[in-house]
């Protein structure tokens, strides 16, 4: 198929909430599937490397590097190379980035690479993240629509981004005391190169959204023109700050549980208390709430969300802890109606760079959120750290609440449904599932 051919499909607007339409639609199944074995593979990676480092060097430094560098390069890709998502067909965009985590998972795997390279060769993967993510966000609006049904499917890939990270890390254990390192690296060898296989061949082919001049200035230029607008500047923050507040408990946990003197069980308990609450609310939301009523939660959620941190200066026992931290995972249900506000704000042809500077802003500044909870944990108790993560957060959050009615977002699609047709559209050439036929491109030609 042609590249300038972008067919559009009409839906109406579904009767009923839940994943299911989302799933109905062939190209979602292959991005979804897509999704989660790139993220296997960059979870494997992780572990794998930490413990090929560690024992080569036998330094801490340099194997807690590994983590460190997973997000430090996501503001350097996210805004100089934030226009790649825009300027480039997206589905080539999407398999590049791919080949290129792929070489350099093959490069680790190698038994002459040095520590040195290592670590660069994550940074390569790192930088590369946003440019990927940021584009398949965009892509979704393509394969989804700009409505529910984009809502939903967001849903959908940030609950499989919590679920890796607690299913990956297990895996990867396993995995290490069958295979050495560099075979583990393989291991991620091919859960790149699948993804790649079924971005390919699993969706279509759609020409780039705009493009001209310099890529460095053009991504700069559309980050400015994101930043610049009052109304996606406050989005953006809300969609960033409650976050950089949030991992505040998971960075701090082995320093609580020290604190608290349990062994390292419980640890493992706090690190995966939030992504428990975290999925739990995202699938409530997404399979028992309505549009509007989606809508109407994100400020109350987003305000209060921090509120059960302010438990922990009290020192309740660790069960009391787990369901602090799991209620404030679940708090995390009010992006599904911001990501509908987000989407609607943003001009199409703006669409690729904007979820760019969106996930690089918010893998850097949880990044900040970590290195200021564990610099703040030198000087008090952690208990004390996180109850003051819980009072500045809050406020933070509520000014930002407050910052987003003022520019209109918070009256969009609350107390009412969708209109027929707006944002159920399934655009530039999805199809539905009606019967297992031969009618979908799969190629793209």
């Amino acid at each position: 198929m042609p590249e300038e051919n972008r067919g559009t499909t009409t839906l109406p607007a579904p009767e009923k909430t839940g994943y299911g339409p989302v799933f109905a639609v062939r190209e979602f199944r292959a991005v979804f599937l897509a999704h989660a074995l790139s993220l296997l593979g960059v979870v494997v990676s992780e572990i794998a490397l930490t413990v090929l480092v560690y024992g080569l060097t036998g330094s801490p430094l340099l194997s807690a590097l590994v983590f460190a560098l997973g997000f430090l390069p996501y503001l350097v890709g996210g805004t100089l190379l934030s226009g790649v998502a825009d300027r480039f067909p997206p589905r080539r965009v999407l398999v590049v980035c791919d080949l290129v985590c792929a070489g350099c998972a093959a490069l680790m795997a190698l038994p002459a690479t040095p520590v040195a390279a290592l670590l660069v060769l994550r940074c390569v993967i790192a930088a590369v993240s946003p440019v990927f993510s940021g584009t398949r966000m965009a892509t979704l609006t393509d394969i989804l629509g700009d409505g529910d049904l984009f809502v939903l499917g967001r849903s959908l890939l940030r609950i499989v981004s919590q679920s890796a990270v607690l299913v990956g890390f297990g895996l990867g254990g396993i995995l290490l005391t069958v295979v050495p390192p560099r075979g583990a690296l393989a291991v991620t060898l091919g859960t790149f190169l699948a993804s790649a296989l079924l971005l390919r061949l699993g969706t279509r082919r759609r020409p780039a959204r705009a493009g001209g001049g310099a890529l460095v200035r053009y991504s700069l230029s559309g980050a400015r023109q994101v930043l610049a607008d009052r109304r996606i500047r406050a989005l953006l923050l809300l969609l960033w700050v409650p976050p950089m507040f949030v991992v505040a408990p998971e960075a701090l946990a082995a320093a609580y549980a020290d604190e608290a003197g349990v062994g390292t069980v419980w640890i493992g308990l706090l690190m995966c208390a939030m992504p428990v609450g975290t999925i739990a609310g995202e699938l409530y939301a997404g399979a028992a709430l309505s549009p509007a009523a989606r809508s109407r939660i994100v400020l109350p959620l987003a305000g209060a969300g921090l509120l059960p941190l302010l438990l922990y200066p009290f020192h309740p026992g660790l069960g009391w802890i787990l369901l602090v931290l799991v209620v404030a995972g679940s708090a995390g249900a009010y992006t599904l109606g911001l990501d509908r506000w987000f989407v609607d704000a943003v001009p199409e042809e703006l669409r690729g760079r904007a979820m760019t500077v969106h996930t690089a802003g918010l893998m850097t500044i949880q990044g900040v959120g970590m290195a200021l909870a564990g610099a703040a944990a030198e000087f008090w108790a952690v208990s004390t750290v996180v109850g003051g993560v819980g009072v500045v957060g809050t406020v933070c959050c509520v000014l930002l609440a407050a910052e987003v009615r003022r520019t209109g977002g918070a009256r969009e699609g609350e107390g009412k449904a969708p209109a027929k047709g707006r944002g159920e559209r399934v655009a530039k050439g999805a199809n539905i599932d009606t019967r297992d036929g031969a009618d979908h491109d799969m190629t793209g030609r």
